[in-house]
C-alpha cells in the first residue's frame, strides 16, 4: 500500500498536491449563551499528483474529505496549509484564469439554469467564456451526438429527468475544451444504460483530446470501467494510491455472484476460494475474491448447473476501507 508521505512533483505533473491540509472552525451551542468552539481537520496532510492525461478514481466513504479536495483544486476553498498546482496555477490565487482550463461536474447539483431550455443553458455558458463561435458549435454538435442531446435541447432543464440532466451538466463543462474535469457522482441515481452512455463518452473524450479527469464515486464499476489508478481518502488522509487490484488485495475484499437456478438444489460446489454464502430456493450467493476475474467461475457454473440468470455484485467501498483499517491495526 502506497501511503501519502512526501512527495516529489514530477516535470509531468499536471495536478500537484503537497502537504495539503483543510481545517474548518466549527462552533457548536453548549448552553444558555455559551458556544464551544472547535477544529475539524476535513483534509489531513494529503500528498499526490496526477500526469496530464490520466483517469483517477478518488473514493472514500462520506465525510472522509473527497469534495473538500475538489473544491480546493477549482480554488472555491482555500487550503488551511500545503500546496496546490493546476497546470501551474495556484486554484485559490488565480481562480477566474483557471476557471478556463477546467471544466466540474457535481452530480448532486446542476450548473444549468433550472427554467430555461437547454440550448439556453449552453449558449450562456458560450457568452460567459467567451468561446470562439466555430469552437463552441464544433463542441456543442460533438457532445449533442455523442450524449444523446438533440431532443432535449428545447425542453427547461427542470423537466428532464436525472440521467438527462447529468448528460447535461458534463456537455456544459465541456463546451469551453477543459484541460482537466472533476467528476463529483457523475452516474450517481442513473438506470444502467445511462450510466453505460456516460462511461462512454468519458472513454472517447480521454482517449480522444487527452482530458484528464479525477472521478470521485461510490460506484466501483465507475472505477472499473474508466480509471487504471485510484486514490482512498478517509478522514482526510491518503490511505492508498494504486490499480484497483491492490485495493481490493489491500482490503481482501469480495464480490458477489448471484446466480439463479432452474429449480432448488444444494449449494454449489464452487472452486476454492469462491464459497457460497447464501441459498434461498433457487437462488445462490457466492463470493470470490474482487481481485480475481468472474470468467472462470461464471463459465464452471454455467457448464455444470441448470443457470436462468446471474450478477455479479461489486464490494461496498466502505466495507473495503473497513478492511484495511482493520489490517493496519493488527499488523
Amino acid at each position: 500500500m502506497d501511503s501519502a508521505g512526501d512527495s516529489a512533483f514530477g516535470d509531468g505533473a499536471f495536478i500537484e498536491v503537497d502537504r495539503v491540509e483543510k481545517v474548518f472552525d466549527v462552533r457548536r451551542k453548549t448552553g444558555f449563551l455559551k458556544r464551544e468552539r472547535r477544529q475539524v481537520r476535513a483534509v489531513d496532510s494529503i500528498s499526490f499528483t496526477v500526469p496530464r492525461g490520466e483517469m483517477v478514481g478518488y473514493i472514500g466513504p462520506n465525510g472522509a474529505g473527497k469534495s473538500t479536495t475538489i473544491k480546493m483544486l477549482t480554488g472555491i476553498l482555500t487550503p488551511s496549509g500545503g500546496r496546490l498546482r493546476v497546470a501551474g496555477i495556484d486554484p485559490s490565487r488565480e481562480r477566474s484564469r483557471l476557471a478556463h482550463r477546467i471544466g466540474v461536474v457535481f452530480g448532486q447539483r446542476t450548473t444549468l439554469w433550472w427554467d430555461l431550455p437547454l440550448i439556453d443553458s449552453y449558449r450562456l455558458t458560450h457568452r460567459m467564456y467567451r468561446i470562439p463561435d466555430a469552437r463552441y458549435r464544433a463542441n456543442l454538435d460533438r457532445c449533442v451526438e455523442l450524449l444523446e442531446l438533440g431532443a432535449l435541447l428545447d425542453v427547461p432543464v427542470r423537466q428532464l429527468s436525472l440521467g438527462q440532466r447529468m448528460r447535461g451538466d458534463i456537455a456544459a463543462a465541456l463546451l469551453h475544451d477543459p484541460e482537466v474535469l472533476y467528476l463529483d457522482e457523475p452516474t450517481i441515481g442513473l438506470d444502467v444504460v445511462s450510466k453505460a452512455r456516460v462511461r462512454a463518452f468519458l472513454r472517447d473524450l480521454n482517449a480522444e483530446r487527452g482530458t484528464t479527469v479525477l472521478l470521485t464515486t461510490h460506484d466501483l464499476q465507475d472505477i472499473e470501467q474508466l480509471c487504471s489508478r485510484v486514490m482512498v481518502i478517509d478522514q482526510g488522509r491518503l490511505m492508498y494510491d494504486g490499480p484497483l487490484a491492490g485495493l481490493h488485495e489491500a482490503g481482501e475484499s469480495e464480490r458477489t455472484l448471484v446466480v439463479d437456478l432452474e429449480r432448488e438444489l444444494p449449494p454449489i460446489d464452487a472452486p476454492a476460494p469462491a464459497r457460497v454464502v447464501r441459498v434461498e430456493g433457487p437462488r445462490q450467493w457466492l463470493a470470490f475474491p474482487a481481485a480475481q476475474s468472474a470468467a472462470p467461475l461464471v463459465a464452471r457454473i454455467a457448464a455444470e448447473y441448470p443457470l436462468v440468470d446471474l450478477s455479479v455484485r461489486e464490494p461496498d467501498i466502505e466495507a473495503v476501507i473497513a478492511k484495511m483499517y482493520e489490517e493496519r491495526a493488527t499488523a
